[in-house]
């Protein structure tokens, strides 16, 4: 299979990519337009295989989509160009209106276009995987339920409101004109190659730099945290085997506070990187002796959700996809990936992966 990869570059995109190539004989097609979020470095790894290709490409660019599909021909489109960090959306929203909804919409007409000149036999095998989030389906405050692929939408931020559009989009296409799509909805994902804005590096990093570790509100959000191998794995195994026309939520069954994630990575470093043995301690004007004394709460976001938790019995039942890592074995992994990776998440905080392509931009969007 070809499989064309919009926002390769980023978090899950990068390990989409790298799980593909290094399991399977597919060929990759990454469209990235290199935000402050798009980091090849993160693709290393894989960069000079036969099997990968990259192309700077804005997804509004329906030209350059065109250009791309009739050089290339893909069997397959994987769509998870977005941008995603709710706080920004709040800041500015007009970014995530234009990439979420319109580079979406942009998309499906690209490869409509496209699909629609293929043969009859080439039309049925191929798939449009759209990638979404659960935060479509709003708060489950005050309940003991999941989200289910039946689960009506009620968006809370301007993040998960242009998500829910996309999804809208995406099976309209199939609707009208039979594009024949795939939607998956995931929860919160963690591991190595994790933009430092999102919680758990964010923490891991702040910790590691005697910097106060904030905490929303009280911290008594709910999340269910999936290891970003394990939906790696399960977005291949959607794209090779799901049912066009169907929904599969995505979840790691690791419902946690985020308070509680907070303090597991606090254990987990004093153990593993102890405060006596971080220099970036020496010369703190109040010393501490464990990482969760700098725990610091601030003031919540703006319409924080208090709780999502998925119920990812169908594509277990219809696909056999299970995830692999706990809780406890994913997030000891990511800290330990942090700390053998410094080089990695430095280039990132000072800049250096970006070039002149950002500048200082990527600043804006790491809090301290």
């Amino acid at each position: 299979m070809k499989i064309l990869v919009t926002g390769g570059a980023g978090f899950i995109g990068t390990a989409v990519i790298r799980y593909i190539i290094n399991n399977t004989h597919d060929e990759i097609i990454n469209v990235d337009k290199l935000t402050y979020a798009g980091n090849l470095e993160s693709l290393g790894s894989v960069e000079n295989n036969p099997r990968y290709i990259f192309s700077k490409t804005d997804i509004c660019d329906k030209e350059k989509l065109l250009e791309l599909f009739n050089t290339y021909r893909p069997g397959a489109v994987m769509h998870l160009a977005a941008e995603s960090h709710v706080d920004r959306s709040i800041d500015g929203p007009a970014d995530f209106m234009k990439t979420n909804i319109v580079g979406t919409f942009t998309l499906l007409e690209a490869t409509r276009c496209y699909w629609s000149k293929l043969s009859d036999e080439k039309k049925l095998s191929f798939r449009f995987h759209h990638v979404s989030t659960d935060e479509v389906y709003g708060d489950l405050e005050g309940t003991d339920e999941l989200f289910t692929e039946e689960t009506s939408y009620e968006p809370s931020s301007p993040y998960s409101a242009s998500k829910a559009s996309s999804d809208h989009l995406v099976r309209a296409w199939n609707r009208t004109y039979g594009l024949p799509v795939i939607v998956t909805n995931c929860s919160n994902n963690y591991g190595p190659y994790h933009f430092p804005e999102k919680l758990i590096p964010h923490i891991i990093l702040n910790a590691l730099s005697a910097k106060p570790l904030p905490v929303y509100g009280d911290g008594s959000q709910i999340r269910d945290w999936l290891y970003v191998e394990d939906h790696a794995r399960a977005l291949y195994q959607v794209i090779s085997q799901g049912k066009v026309g169907e929904t599969y939520n995505i979840g790691g069954h690791n419902e946690k506070k985020n308070i509680e994630v907070v303090k597991t990575l606090c254990a987990i470093l004093d153990e593993l990187r102890p405060i006596a043995d971080n220099p970036a301690f020496s010369t703190s004007p109040s010393p501490v002796t464990h990482y969760n004394e700098l725990i610091a709460f601030v003031t919540d976001r703006p319409g924080h959700d208090a709780r999502y938790a998925i119920d990812a019995s169908k594509i277990e039942r219809e696909l056999g996809w299970v995830p692999i890592e706990s809780f406890e074995t994913g997030i000891r992994k990511t800290v330990e990936w942090y700390l053998n990776n410094e080089s990695w998440w430095q280039r990132v905080l000072d800049g250096s992966y970006a070039g002149e392509r950002l500048g200082t931009l990527h600043q804006k969007n790491i809090k301290s």
